[in-house]
């Protein structure tokens, strides 16, 4: 292995270790200092409607920390399975599992198995019914063609290799299916001291 790659691998060991953390402080300490929007002053924000967040469990609004509302474009139907990427706390599968309904399913997939339990948890209390896997979006646990629509918000960019990524929504996409995502879109190169920092990149 080269002295590029044994960087990149050590980096990307990093990130998904400051990932776990950034996101479970969130998620336990909804009310603390962090230098990005959560919780439901970033959904309203991002133009999540009051009827949706009043619905939703106050543990899953509170733990938001999305980029954006993937909800407007997902076009989600009756009996239609969805894949949520990065599921975190589980306000978007749970939005999710009212528009696909009981003959529905919601995937989610998160790299903290901690946030997959709070998740699904929290679904439950609400009467939907969500399923949860400890994963990597460069390795998505399901098989090929297998969902109707996939969603993220604010996730593919923590990702190095962001065409596997894409590569793997496709795979596991029926034919014809839908890729709703909202995310953080840099309009220059980044410095290389930006990039090295998995702070950086975990927030």
């Amino acid at each position: 292995m080269t002295d590029t790659a044994d960087t990149q691998e050590s980096l990307e060991s990093m990130l998904k270790g400051e990932i776990i953390r950034m996101y479970q402080e969130v998620a336990d300490h909804p009310n603390g200092e962090f230098h990005f929007f959560h919780g439901r002053q970033a959904a309203e924000l991002f133009g999540y409607p009051t009827a949706w967040l009043d619905r939703a469990p106050a543990d899953a609004v509170a733990s938001f920390a999305g980029v954006g509302n993937p909800h407007e474009r997902a076009a989600l139907k009756t009996g239609e399975t969805v894949l949520d990427l990065g599921s975190g706390a589980g306000l978007d599968a749970i939005i999710a599992s009212w528009g696909v309904g009981p003959s529905g399913r919601v995937i989610g997939v998160d790299l903290n198995p901690s946030m997959c339990l709070k998740a699904q948890a929290l679904a439950a209390s609400t009467g939907a019914t969500m399923e949860c896997h400890e994963g990597r979006m460069e390795d998505i646990p399901l098989p090929d063609a297998s969902v109707d629509v996939v969603i993220s918000n604010g996730v593919i960019n923590l990702s190095f290799r962001k065409r596997r990524v894409v590569e793997e929504m496709f795979r596991v996409l029926k034919p014809g299916g839908r890729i709703s995502i909202t995310d953080i879109v840099s309009a220059k190169q980044l410095s290389q001291s930006i990039v090295n920092d998995p702070k950086l990149w975990a927030s």
